[in-house]
């Protein structure tokens, strides 16, 4: 497992750590890249993100829907479908991740990525609409493969020209493999370290379970997925808004303070994990750019498959209805979680923690002088304690930590009154006390990241023991929607390379991928999905660029026609005709 952790930390500071280096501290080009892309947009569309919200509105609403155009599921399950994929860990473990690191002011940087966010989502679902590929009207209502397949790969190859096919196909590989990772992995890996962390439920058997749920509504294709997420997507925001808003009703005088806390964290930080100075702005602002981009996944070229599957001859129409998408899931629901573990005061509070030296969350860090930590390798020498706290402690020198912080104080109890004494053998994973005492585990005030973190918020803010149920029941709907919704987007990516005949064994891999992601640490497999996550993301950024005058196009022509006035009527005969049909049958 060790050699896995440190491919995954090669990987990732390829992905990650190539950049302009300003002031000391390194601006990946994936962060450049993301931002640059929806500025462009934002300009060259005209601010479509503003001035056609409302519109998108209207078209979600179903008004404007007609039963007759080609696709496999309505505006509004394409949206809830989309949203079930990002509605997910990222808004609850990924908030947290993200102020853990960065700080309240990532929270910041989250909007600006999510603002930002729309343009693009508004440019990839358009795109991903014009050059879908239909394969005619379905006669069949439980034809579980679909009648439309779309995404980057399609207007890769069909925008760009066949000479691009390469690029296309390298992202159908590049998302089809992201699917395993960031759409599934990552949420099993959560639901299963929430479960064990609350209630001591073993890792390998939630992921058994949620492993059973997934594969019995995937295996039903789009429509089931569609149906599915109609329901989950509106209920699983529903509670999770509801619970955080009682939080922030409860705790009203902080609301503001923890406001102004953001927006002056966001450019000024205090010390803390990251350091001092610019290198902790910039820290803020990619782990703000980061957890942002892995929420709502703007310019990842996920969502645009979904959206793709929707019943529209106008891909406008749903171009629009993909706004909404990043606003929901970041303006909305991931500031209600930012504000839950900022008003409460739990971002950087240090909680009792069992410190178990042989697996977990636990890492060895060394801290520069500047006060930041980085990651370091397992010491070969034993670290030494000397009443409770650390022998050795001037910079360079390795440290245990707890979610990649160090821990300044350990205990051999959990009600800490025996404070430890003694040598770790990192290797053995074996603490042996001055008098001969051996450890697996000791106990220690450590912070808190990921799902705990929020959990311990909600814990904070609602009385008994409703804070915990409604964040594991949200980790619950929120995780298996996500990897139901992304196993389309990677059933799409193997039709695409291989036909339909690669559905099937597709599905049976996604579905052990999961239970496999339940049982990896934490922090290597939130890596390894931002490793996927800033390659895939590269290709079709470039598309967008290359391809924004035809948005640009259909844009103008769109809203010059107003087609949905015509659909308005058919929609509205349709509805009609069917209470007509009904009061016939009645009789």
């Amino acid at each position: 497992m060790e050699t896995f952790e440190r491919i995954v930390r090669f990987l990732d500071g390829i992905v990650w750590g190539s950049g302009i280096t300003i002031g000391g501290e390194l601006l990946p080009y994936v962060v450049i890249a993301l931002i640059g892309t929806g500025v462009w947009l934002t300009l060259y569309l005209g601010f479509v993100q503003l001035r056609r919200f409302s519109h998108g509105v209207a078209v979600t609403s179903g008004k404007y829907d007609d039963p007759d155009e080609p696709g496999d599921v309505s505006h509004f399950q394409a949206l809830s479908t989309a949203l079930s994929a990002t509605v997910g860990i990222g808004n609850i473990a990924g908030v947290a991740i993200a102020i853990h690191w960065g700080g309240p002011g990532a929270l910041f940087w989250m909007w600006v990525c999510a603002f930002l966010g729309m343009a693009t989502k508004y440019t990839e679902v358009t795109l991903a609409q014009h050059y879908r590929s239909v394969t005619g009207p379905d006669q069949d209502p439980t034809k579980w493969e679909g009648t439309v397949a779309g995404g980057p790969m399609y207007y890769i190859e069909r925008g760009l020209g066949p000479k691009w096919k390469p690029m296309a196909i390298l992202f159908a590989v590049l998302l089809g493999t992201t699917a395993f990772m960031t759409g599934n992995a990552i949420q099993a890996n959560t639901i299963a370290d929430s479960m064990q962390t609350s209630y001591g439920v073993p890792m390998w058997l939630t992921g058994l379970v949620t492993s059973v749920i997934v594969f019995l509504v995937i295996i039903g294709g789009i429509r089931r997925i569609g149906s599915v997420t109609a329901v989950l997507a509106p209920l699983m925001a529903i509670i999770y808004v509801a619970g955080a808003s009682v939080i922030l009703i409860i705790n009203y005088e902080t609301f503001f303070p923890s406001l102004g806390l953001i927006f002056r964290e966001a450019f000024n930080p205090s010390a803390g994990i990251a350091g001092t100075g610019l290198g902790v702005f910039l820290t803020s602002m990619m782990w703000g750019v980061r957890r942002g981009l892995f929420s709502n996944e703007a310019g990842q070229g996920s969502a645009p498959i979904a959206h793709a599957a929707a019943k529209t001859d106008e891909p406008v129409s749903e171009g629009v209805v993909a706004i909404l998408e990043p606003f929901i899931d970041t303006i909305v629901i991931c500031t209600m979680t930012a504000l839950v573990i900022i008003n409460t005061g739990v971002w950087d509070d240090r909680v009792t923690t069992q410190i178990t030296l042989s697996g977990g969350d636990l890492s060895y860090v060394t801290q520069s002088e500047e006060g930041a930590y980085s990651r370091a390798g397992t010491p070969i020498e034993p670290l030494e304690f000397e009443a409770g706290r650390p022998a050795a402690t001037q910079p360079g020198s390795p440290q245990i930590a707890w979610h990649e912080v160090a821990l300044t104080e350990l205990y051999v109890d959990p009600e800490l009154t025996q404070p430890f004494s003694g040598s770790i053998d990192a290797g053995r994973g074996i603490a042996t006390s001055t008098d001969g005492q051996d450890y697996g585990s000791l106990y220690g005030p450590a912070v808190e990241s990921g799902a705990p973190l929020t959990m311990l918020g909600f814990r904070h803010g609602l009385p008994g023991e409703w804070g915990d149920f409604i964040v594991l029941l949200s980790v619950a709907l929120f995780a298996i929607s996500t990897a139901i919704s992304w196993s389309y987007y990677g059933d799409r990516c193997a039709y695409y390379l291989f036909g339909k005949s690669a559905l099937i064994p597709y599905k049976l891999v996604y579905v052990v991928m999961h239970f496999v992601g339940a049982v990896v640490p934490l922090a290597a497999i939130w890596a390894l999905g931002d490793v996927f996550l800033g390659v895939v993301i590269l290709p079709n950024l470039l598309a967008l660029i290359l391809l924004s005058p035809k948005v640009k196009e259909l844009t103008n022509s769109y809203f010059e026609r107003k087609p949905w006035i015509e659909n308005y009527e058919a929609h509205k005969r349709a509805r009609e005709e069917f209470k007509a049909g009904k009061r016939r049958s009645a009789h």
